[in-house]
């Protein structure tokens, strides 16, 4: 039997949870600004769903690779 082999390597583990977190996290404060400066007459709820949906995917694979960097394997 083959010794298992990460998909991800160990040393890129730092750099993915930056990234992705980072990533994650000015898509969250443009959803915030998005909120705060539209009126509810000029919403697009597509736009606003597009931008949540894909700030929440990057947190919460920022997330993993944070749990995984820190040593809670998951």
């Amino acid at each position: 039997m083959d010794r298992y082999a990460a998909p991800v390597h160990f040393s890129s583990l730092p750099l993915l949870a930056t990234v992705l977190c980072g990533v994650g996290l000015l898509l969250l404060a443009a959803f915030t600004m998005l909120q705060v400066t539209s009126t509810k007459y000029n919403r697009n709820v597509f736009k606003e769903l597009f931008i949540a949906a894909t700030s929440s995917i990057f947190l919460g694979f920022g997330s993993v690779f944070l749990l995984l960097w820190v040593g809670i394997y998951v």
